[in-house]
């Protein structure tokens, strides 16, 4: 690893060096991030602190491993999401600013009038929206669904350390064929990718299963649209995460039940959300 990067100098310097060996467009932002991770402290703590600090012998190992491309929040155990610090591992997704798009919109959708009690996160993976949602509304309460009993101990735990566990409950299933409506709010984040799409770098350590959704990258979209209907109260509205390139198929899905269908765009000006209300 000495071959890769000097480690001799300062915290400032060695992050300066190890940026500029990582072949992504958010370098410096990760060589902080690791290193944080080595000195026992938080990104910021470092940045005002610590920059002269002799380099620790924890930060080889961990930069060896963002060399072979594996993700940060993966080596650190966490990411934020919305303000909330949340344990991941490479059972869930990472949790993507992206993602805050559905939040965003529910705030919107809420704010003038009454706000959520009964919220629904399907494929809630570390459980980041739902737990997002119940920190913005402390009267609420919320079910995260996910295929997956590794993820629902990594979002069960998250729960627990953000002191959300006695609002939230988890449990194993296959999108919402099991689940009684209706909820004030949805969060839906299915997998969307295309089978045969190219995928390169961090994603691909990620798990297949909540990424990968048959050929065009709808089947879970075609499986979940019909259920919307029942599950939306009325007020209520669904906030359902989409690809860049899936507004208008997401959206003929969801308006195809009868449903009032918006886009939102994330800060990027992308397509990002589809809204479904009752009409």
């Amino acid at each position: 690893m000495s071959d890769a990067v000097d480690l001799n100098g300062s915290v400032g310097e060695v992050i300066r060096e190890a940026a500029s060996l990582l072949d992504v467009a958010w370098a410096r932002i990760d060589a902080e991030l690791l290193m944080a991770h080595a000195l026992g402290c938080s990104r910021s703590a470092m940045l005002l602190h610590h920059m002269g600090d002799p380099v620790p012998d924890a930060f080889a190992p961990l930069f060896a491993r963002r060399l072979a491309y594996e993700p940060v929040a993966y080596i650190t155990g966490s990411a934020e999401f919305y303000g909330l610090e949340l344990k991941v591992t490479p059972a869930v997704l990472i949790p993507r600013g992206d993602s805050e798009t559905l939040i965003d919109a529910a705030q919107d959708h809420f704010a003038p009038g009454e706000p959520p009690q009964r919220i629904l996160d399907l494929g809630t993976g570390s459980g980041a929206l739902l737990l997002a949602a119940l920190a913005q509304w402390p009267q609420a309460k919320g079910w995260g669904i996910d295929a997956s009993a590794p993820a629902l101990a990594v979002a069960q735990a998250n729960a627990a350390r953000l002191a959300l566990a006695d609002r939230a409950a988890f449990r194993i299933g296959d999108w919402a064929q099991e689940v009684e409506g209706p909820f004030d709010l949805l969060l839906i984040n299915p997998p969307y990718i295309g089978v045969d799409e190219p995928l390169s770098g961090d994603v691909l350590r990620e798990p297949a299963n909540a990424l990968f959704a048959g050929a065009d990258g709808l089947d879970d979209y075609r499986r979940i649209a019909p259920d919307l209907p029942r599950l939306i109260a009325p007020g209520g509205m669904a906030a359902i995460e989409i690809g860049h390139r899936q507004g208008d198929s997401v959206g003929a899905l969801v308006a195809a039940q009868g449903l009032s269908v918006a886009i939102r765009h994330d800060l990027a000006g992308l397509d990002r959300c589809v809204i479904a209300t009752r009409t």
